[in-house]
């Protein structure tokens, strides 16, 4: 797991005619983890509200789901710097966006939730692939440019959808159940933030396993909360879960954005090519080196 101090980098913006660059993607901090873990817990129950309680099936809903992340992630790449509202909105829709999709290719689909997990590791792979080959930062923090960005989002909205297919593998083919699946993920969350601490292993990795859990630690939460006591859950229903956790995010938004009118983000040095050191086009609002 990543969490970072939000200090300038280290790097000579005089090499680089642009200078300096505002940051579209935040800083990976314990209040990133906080709303990332209740995006992705919306995105369960606000999936299952659509596609299961009101009866518009996993087709449906994943293609109005996945309608609303285009709309929504188009603003963010055409945002000039990070704002949270937009940022957290496009999370918010790769989890929903995912929960129909892995439903809809594991439960309707019938390749079950050990053949969804393979098949979506697999796409998560290749566009890591494709990530590293096409010179990008890997640095999720720094990303600057219009093609890593659109590979940031692609993999999150894989890693979504992975984390769906685990969270439901855990709790139905392993047996674990919602509650005993969520204490297990978040027993490995704590480990990876003390192998963060602790240990040499690449902070991006640790990152994306990070990434990753934490969507079906969401999963597991959100159907603790809303399914059935004969199920395992508190019977909270999706409706009023779906509803406490708009309002909790909403709520955290606001904080973060108060937070970085107090406190702005540093900008970032204009972007390079990783192999090549050739200059790339920013995607954010360029500003001077003073």
């Amino acid at each position: 797991m990543v969490v970072s101090t939000g200090e300038r980098p280290e790097a000579d913006s005089a090499d680089s005619p642009a200078g300096w660059v505002m940051r579209k993607l935040p800083h990976v901090t314990a209040l990133f983890w906080v709303l990332k873990i209740v995006a992705t817990t919306l995105g369960e129950t606000g999936g299952d509200l659509l596609a299961q309680t009101l009866h518009v099936g996993y087709l449906v809903a994943t293609l109005i789901f996945l309608g609303l992340f285009v709309v929504a992630v188009t603003v963010q790449l055409r945002a000039r710097r990070f704002h949270p509202a937009v940022f957290w909105t496009v999370i918010a829709l790769t989890s929903t966006a995912g929960t129909t999709l892995s439903d809809l290719m594991n439960r309707t689909g019938g390749i079950g939730y050990t053949g969804g997990a393979i098949v979506l590791s697999s796409a998560l792979a290749v566009v890591f692939v494709v990530w590293w080959r096409s010179g990008q930062t890997l640095d999720v923090e720094n990303v600057a440019t219009f093609k890593g960005e659109v590979l940031y989002w692609i993999a999150i909205l894989i890693s979504n959808s992975l984390g769906t297919s685990s969270g439901d593998f855990l709790a139905d083919s392993v047996g674990l159940g919602f509650r005993d699946s969520a204490m297990l993920l978040s027993a490995i969350m704590l480990a990876l933030l003390g192998c963060h601490y602790f240990t040499r292993i690449n902070g991006m990795a640790l990152f994306w396993i990070a990434f990753v859990l934490t969507r079906p630690l969401g999963a597991t939460v959100g159907d603790f909360l809303s399914k059935p006591r004969s199920h395992g859950g508190l019977e909270w229903g999706t409706m009023w879960t779906t509803a406490a956790l708009l309002a909790a995010l909403v709520v955290l938004v606001a904080f973060q954005t108060w937070q970085i009118r107090r406190h702005p983000l540093e900008p970032i040095p204009a972007p390079v090519h990783r192999r090549t050191g050739e200059p790339q086009r920013p995607n954010g609002a360029v500003v001077s080196a003073g």
